[in-house]
């Protein structure tokens, strides 16, 4: 898989262990944005001694090195998905916890603005937007 040929050379010295990459793997593939719990559901199926306490350790090392984005996403717990090459936001629809990943040139000059307007550097942006989707809309009237 190309992307996580990518990673084994950005570890920052810390070894690609089969662990690592099948973690690696399963957020790629997901359909969806994963929590640490699903994520460990997943990894245990297909490598059955792995911990919790090693997708939670990985989980952060992914995050501390840029591969990974964690989004609240109006829930208790978090969600992670790989970082793509475009910042994007989310919908959640209320009614059903329907999921709508948008990007927006308007946000992005909007950041930028603010960004130099106040002499600050933004390294990561989480904006979601909560109502209902066009079903349960429908479904409210």
């Amino acid at each position: 898989m190309i992307i996580i040929r990518n990673y084994k050379t950005q570890m920052a010295g810390r070894p690609l262990t089969a662990q690592r990459r099948l973690l690696l793997e399963l957020i790629s593939e997901a359909k969806g944005h994963l929590d640490a719990d699903e994520l460990y559901r997943l990894a245990k199926e297909k490598e059955p001694p792995i911990s919790l306490a090693t997708v939670y350790r990985n989980l952060r090392l992914f995050k501390e090195l840029g591969f990974i984005a964690e989004s609240n996403l109006g829930e208790t717990h978090s969600h992670f998905e790989i970082k793509g090459t475009v910042e994007h936001y989310h919908f959640i629809c209320l009614g059903c916890g329907k999921i709508i990943e948008f990007d927006s040139p308007l946000i992005v000059k909007a950041i930028n603005k603010v960004q130099r307007e106040n002499d600050f550097d933004i390294t990561s942006v989480q904006l979601k937007l909560e109502g209902y989707c066009a079903k349960c809309k429908e479904k409210r009237k």
